[in-house]
């Protein structure tokens, strides 16, 4: 009976040391040491994807209305997102804040992503994951319709008076040319038109899509897009805490199933009047000796 016992004993032992040993692959399978498993669980547990966008951006991240609500916020990215969310199976709410602000606030961990028409280069990867695109675009120029604010080549920003957030790419290919950069924080595109309008300022490097829905919203602005200059391809995503690859792949996931079943299509048609979803065809001029 004694030895029966002792051989019981550690049978139990090790049915236990075995189900531990299982139990720790199974968590190391996910991701051990680090965020890739611990910011999906952190949204799971909480049952809530906090967004942060700036509220500002025609078609892609406004108020369609007077109040400020969340009920009225809406756009492509926004709209995206909620649908992710809805995949999810877990709520969503936006924060608000302008994009020099959003990035710090993903590192943070105050959001846990940030959609507002962000570019996934290789420089901000390096800090951050980045979803898969969601949308497809270039960059152009807003400028004064009497003159095209007498830029007709990029090297001819050179000295002009750029309007523009202070860490955007948008920026950044401004300033390599020669521009200096006037930033507005969290404003309205409203006071970046008009100070085009009114000879404040020059120049507003931005993506195709946001700018041509920005200069339609002021028809009485002295603005149009420029008519030449198409450059800088780019793909818009969704910025994640860098290393968060469960929350990547199931954000990924989502966005996989949005854009085979014509969802990501119907909203880019819907706020864009284009489908914003995929590649754009045209020549589009890269810019050299850049890192972004």
């Amino acid at each position: 009976m004694k030895y029966i016992k002792i051989s019981l004993i550690l049978i139990a032992s090790i049915v236990f040391i075995t189900a531990c040993s299982n139990s720790s692959g199974d968590l190391n399978s996910e991701g051990e040491n680090g965020e890739t498993d611990k910011r999906w669980q952190e949204v799971k547990e909480k049952g809530e994807l906090v967004v942060g966008t700036s509220g500002t951006l025609i078609a892609a991240s406004y108020y369609d209305g007077e109040e400020e609500s969340e009920e009225q916020l809406t756009g492509y990215d926004v709209e995206v997102m909620r649908e992710v969310a809805k995949r999810l199976d877990v709520d969503i709410s936006f924060e608000i804040m302008g994009i020099d602000s959003m990035l710090p606030a993903i590192k943070s961990g105050r959001i846990d992503v940030a959609a507002n028409d962000i570019e996934a280069t290789d420089k901000r990867k390096e800090s951050f994951n980045f979803s898969e695109p969601y949308k497809y675009s270039y960059s152009t120029m807003v400028v004064r319709k009497e003159d095209n604010s007498g830029i007709e080549s990029l090297e001819d920003l050179k000295g002009k008076i750029a309007g523009g957030g202070a860490t955007t790419i948008y920026s950044q290919i401004a300033e390599h040319f020669g521009a200096e950069v006037k930033t507005y924080g969290n404003a309205p595109n409203e006071a970046y038109l008009r100070d085009v309008h009114n000879g404040r300022s020059d120049v507003i490097v931005n993506d195709y899509y946001l700018s041509k829905f920005g200069v339609a919203g002021f028809p009485e602005f002295d603005i149009h897009l420029h008519p030449d200059l198409k450059f800088h391809p780019t793909e818009q995503a969704v910025v994640i805490p860098k290393d968060a690859d469960m929350l990547t792949e199931k954000i990924n996931d989502a966005l996989a199933a949005m854009r085979k079943d014509g969802t990501l299509s119907e909203l880019a048609k819907k706020f864009y009047q284009e489908d914003a979803s995929q590649k754009p065809e045209d020549d589009i001029q890269e810019i050299e000796g850049l890192e972004l």
